[in-house]
């Protein structure tokens, strides 16, 4: 297992150099840059700014170098002192940005998919043993509704009807009067409030899923010659099920987990931007809007890293839950 572990992360090497190379790529794509959306929107104020001030700020902020260098600068400053570059728009560097933004993200969108797991797996296990029943239909019927509706429509129905039938607003992390208060016991209660509308509808684009692949596993597995042969030799039909087939059906589900969590942070971008929570997904949007190409290319290294991540996880997961499992057709 240890040496398996190792060759992965080896492996993840040339993985994410090219995962940094793509993101850098992307945020270049549009057309100009920083300074050229700065100089046209002070115009829009009124206010002319002359050649040499323009040259001035591209060389200030780098522009100046072509894009390969820029590139490899970029990296350098990573690989050497963990930099991730300068923020024009904010003005402050990247990290300490992210550093504010990232740990909230990561939060939510872990607490979200335990929540639709939760959820999901529960239900999945119900529909399957109990097929074409009437709650088998009702809980396919919301699965593919939590599937196919988007989760800012979602966001933005819920808080409407939220407020105007208890008049509690779920947006932001915390309510007008603690908005300026010190930290407290009443804070972080009326922040876990606002939490509970966000962690519903994030996991909400995946409870579907995971629904319907739990419950067309366990069909499969319980159709197999050991669950009948464990049924003859005497075991409780609940003991039998949580000790086979539900721990064989699991395992798909843990190998999405390379997937569903950069899914579950870019669906967290829209819903954080409708119900207004300061997490890494409004200032994405402002980095591309700005052309902000350090702190936009950061954020889309991560988001894309995570898929790599989150397949190594699923990996080492399934290893510890399936002794069956083996790297290389060598048993280890």
């Amino acid at each position: 297992m240890i040496a398996y572990i190792g060759r992965r992360l080896v492996t993840l090497i040339p993985i994410l150099f090219l995962i940094s190379l793509v993101s850098f790529i992307i945020i270049q794509l549009p057309p100009g840059d920083f300074v050229s959306l700065y100089i046209s929107r002070m115009k829009l104020s009124g206010i002319q700014l002359d050649q040499d001030e323009a040259n001035r700020l591209t060389k200030l902020y780098g522009l100046d170098k072509p894009g390969g260098e820029r590139y490899i600068t970029w990296m350098k400053n990573i690989i050497l002192r963990g930099d991730l570059g300068w923020s024009f728009t904010w003005n402050q560097s990247v990290n300490s940005l992210l550093a504010e933004r990232i740990p909230l993200t990561m939060e939510i969108s872990i607490a979200a998919l335990i929540v639709s797991w939760l959820i999901a797996i529960p239900i999945g296990i119900y529909s399957a043993t109990h097929q074409y029943s009437v709650f088998d239909y009702i809980f396919t019927f919301f699965g593919f509704i939590g599937l196919a509706t988007p989760g800012f429509l979602v966001a933005l129905v819920a808080a409407w009807v939220i407020f105007s039938s208890t008049g509690f607003s779920p947006l932001g992390l915390n309510s007008n009067a603690f908005l300026t208060a010190p930290p407290s016991v009443d804070k972080t209660l009326d922040m876990l409030k606002h939490l509970i509308l966000p962690l519903l509808i994030i996991g909400l684009s995946s409870t579907g899923v995971t629904i319907r692949v739990m419950r067309a596993n366990l069909l499969d597995e319980l159709k197999k010659q050991y669950v009948i042969t464990a049924r003859a030799k005497g075991l409780t039909e609940l003991g039998l099920l949580i000790k086979y087939p539900v721990r064989m059906a699991i395992n798909p589900i843990i190998s999405t987990v390379g997937w569903i969590l950069p899914g579950l942070i870019s669906g967290e971008v829209l819903v954080s931007i409708v119900l207004a929570i300061q997490t890494t997904g409004p200032l994405l949007l402002k980095a591309i809007l700005d052309l902000d190409m350090y702190l936009a290319g950061s954020i889309i290294m991560i988001l894309s890293s995570l898929t790599v991540i989150g397949t190594l996880l699923s990996d080492i997961l399934l290893a510890a839950m399936d002794p069956r499992i083996r790297y290389g057709g060598i048993s280890k």
